[in-house]
């Protein structure tokens, strides 16, 4: 089976029935996908396949073979941040990390789909998604910042904006 992964070809030697996650992480050394629930619930594992979200706990590399696989390793670098990395930077939307990259992954695919979006559309995008240390305010402002075009890439240049600090954010499938 082949897989290109963040623009690099790469020939899968896993079983057909093993998981994307598992050939991100133990085949390919692709670390930012997480093993949270294995059960898709999370959305902590969330990659792009040809430009759509899919949880990579829960997809047989079969399923993909030929695809096209985006992580938060192709998004961008430490010096030349993705819209979507500038704007969880900017915004402050990590606290210990863990669901981070599936939560930009969302975010990329609804940056991909339309250019905009309302804050009650980005919060339906990313329901499913948890985040046990925040209130997710913070990831939908960023999230919301990254579709709408509100975030430069220079660090210099971020712009957060105003922020309405009595909005009270909750994610539909949440624990909050």
């Amino acid at each position: 089976m082949r897989l290109t992964v963040n623009g690099v070809e790469h020939d899968v030697l896993s079983p057909p029935l093993a998981t994307l996650l598992h050939v991100l992480r133990e085949e390919l050394a692709i670390t930012s996908p997480k093993a949270g629930c294995l059960q898709g619930g999370c959305g902590a594992c969330t990659v792009l396949v040809d430009g759509e979200p899919r949880r990579a706990c829960l997809t047989p590399i079969a399923a993909i073979d030929g695809a096209s696989v985006s992580t938060v390793e192709g998004l961008g670098a430490p010096d030349d941040l993705s819209v979507v990395q500038a704007a969880f930077h900017a915004h402050y939307a990590a606290q210990c990390g863990f669901c981070t990259s599936g939560f930009m992954m969302a975010a990329q695919a609804l940056v991909d789909s339309d250019g905009q979006a309302s804050r009650e559309e980005v919060i339906a995008a990313l329901s499913g998604h948890i985040c046990r240390c925040t209130g997710y305010v913070k990831i939908i402002d960023a999230v919301t910042a990254a579709v709408n075009g509100d975030v430069r890439t220079a660090e210099t240049d971020i712009d957060m904006g105003p922020r309405d600090e009595e909005t009270i954010t909750l994610v539909p499938g949440s624990p909050a």
